[in-house]
């Protein structure tokens, strides 16, 4: 499978499957990998985002030293290429708290028509409503009217997002619930885990929803069963990715 089609088959899946699995591969501490509250989807209706981190830095409260707005986009665009599927954009605003919105119409019509799938910003964006018919998923920390002095101090470095770092060429998966990384030992094994740990829910949720009196043994014995299938994901994903390092 190329890289563009395994991430257009993990958008079927939203981004708390997502980190689930990843909790059950044990790679991390599950308190970290993943953004935290302040970072929103704009448009939290479109479907799940899926792509691989190009980062920058981002400063608008003062003019860039050569003097150009949006500088540094053209060298950013380049980055695309090294990419192996679809890139998310992603900025670290350096102004604290934001001076000016990192995006607008053109910067996200700019992106997806180079083949960028999203945009992921610590710092705020503008023209929502036009940006919405593009259904361009975009994440930030809130809306400004104005685009200050827009530049690009650093391409291609990690940044630190909402309490998240993201590196250049990380797997990113987000929706209306939030965004995270997803470990490189585990992404040849994210959709067949994904798969399972909804199938393994499903015991529950089935139960509950088939009955009109449910009763505390047997939702106990659907928790325990789908606690078993839990535990057969878990030693499936290790194995996998022990073999794989």
């Amino acid at each position: 499978m190329t890289a563009v089609a395994y991430v257009r088959a993990l958008t079927r899946f939203d981004t708390p499957t997502v980190c689930n699995v990843i909790e059950l591969a044990g790679l991390r501490s599950r308190a970290t990998g993943y953004a935290d509250s302040r970072l929103q989807a704009c448009y939290p209706n479109l479907p799940s985002m899926v792509g691989y981190a190009t980062t920058a830095t981002f400063r608008s409260a003062m003019p860039p030293q050569d003097g150009q707005a949006y500088g540094g986009i053209e060298e950013q665009l380049e980055t695309f290429a090294n990419l192996p599927g679809p890139p998310v954009v992603v900025f670290q605003d350096l102004d604290d708290p934001a001076a000016a919105a990192t995006f607008g119409e053109i910067l996200c019509t700019t992106y997806q028509k180079f083949g960028a799938v999203g945009l992921v910003t610590s710092g705020t964006g503008r023209d929502l409503q036009q940006v919405e018919p593009l259904k361009f998923p975009c994440f930030t920390t809130g809306t400004m009217g104005a685009h200050g002095y827009c530049h690009f101090p650093q391409i291609g470095v990690p940044v630190r997002v909402c309490g998240l770092v993201i590196r250049p060429g990380d797997l990113l998966h987000g929706d209306r619930n939030g965004l995270t990384v997803v470990p490189p030992e585990l992404v040849a094994h994210l959709e067949d885990g994904c798969v399972a740990f909804l199938e393994a829910e499903a015991v529950i949720l089935d139960y509950l929803r088939g009955t009109d009196m449910p009763k505390v043994a047997e939702f106990a014995r659907a928790r325990q069963e789908c606690q078993r299938l839990f535990k057969a994901i878990e030693a499936r994903l290790k194995l996998a990715v022990t073999a794989r390092t």
